[in-house]
């Protein structure tokens, strides 16, 4: 079962609804944030928290001592990495792109079998050679390429299971996170390590940009409860069309 969406994400699902259908126009100031938060039957925190999500996502800015303002439109898009893209029902990468207003598909292709080579098995706690699922991928907006990834899944763990092809199967396309959870194991962390890199001529290719381009690489790899890596993807995205953000939740300590 989908974990259930936090109350300021229902929040800022709506508000960003609204700022879409140009209830707020460009450098408009929104409502005070006790009044929204009265509109939406909500803690102060919790419109905060909202508001804050969308700042985030560059599509409102605060201005100190003013107010929250609707923010003018991005040239680069935003992409917001965050636990939370994990509680959705739908997958974390169709969900980023209805945020923002695109519509988002991809290709793949997956082997099995495939011997994991040194690096992947290290990443993944395994001998190098042991069977893996390779599942590559070409991510779509709105019929554009936009992102490549290229994921590895020890056969150790998914090999007997309905969900060893991350694309076939009762749960295609829903993510790594809803597919393990389907066969008992939880992911609960995942790491996430950004570099800086320069288009090889086959992405440059796929992603219609060119040899050399600046693109972003992100080594992600999730673990499980017990802390065992279950899951490892290289990702590129290219800086020309997206600008990467993380949004960090902090603990509030008790007063």
């Amino acid at each position: 079962m989908a974990a259930r969406q936090p109350p300021y994400m229902r929040v800022a699902d709506d508000l960003r609804r609204r700022i879409a259908a140009g209830e707020w126009a460009v450098g408009e100031r929104l409502p005070s944030r006790a009044q929204l938060a009265l509109d939406y039957g909500v803690g102060p925190n919790v419109l905060q928290k909202a508001q804050e999500r969308l700042i985030v996502e560059g599509l409102l800015e605060g201005r100190a001592g003013s107010g929250t303002y609707v923010r003018t439109p991005r040239e680069r898009l935003r992409m917001v990495r965050s636990r939370h893209r994990e509680w959705r029902q739908d997958s974390p990468f169709r969900s980023d792109m209805r945020e923002q207003g695109r519509r988002g598909s991809w290709e793949s292709h997956s082997e099995a079998r495939v011997a994991a080579p040194d690096h992947i098995a290290q990443r993944l706690a395994i001998e190098p050679g042991d069977p893996c699922v390779r599942t590559v991928y070409e991510f779509l907006a709105d019929g554009r390429p936009v992102q490549l990834s290229e994921s590895w899944e020890p056969m150790a763990i998914t090999g007997d299971t309905p969900v060893v092809l991350p694309e076939l199967g009762p749960l295609a396309g829903r993510g790594v996170v809803e597919r393990m959870r389907s066969i008992g194991i939880v992911i609960e962390t995942a790491v996430e390590v950004p570099r800086p890199a320069r288009a090889t001529q086959a992405q440059a290719n796929l992603l219609g940009i060119s040899l050399g381009d600046l693109v972003t690489e992100i080594e992600r790899t999730y673990f499980d409860t017990d802390g065992r890596p279950v899951e490892t993807a290289d990702i590129v995205v290219p800086d020309v069309r997206w600008e990467i953000a993380y949004e960090i939740p902090i603990e509030r300590s008790a007063d």
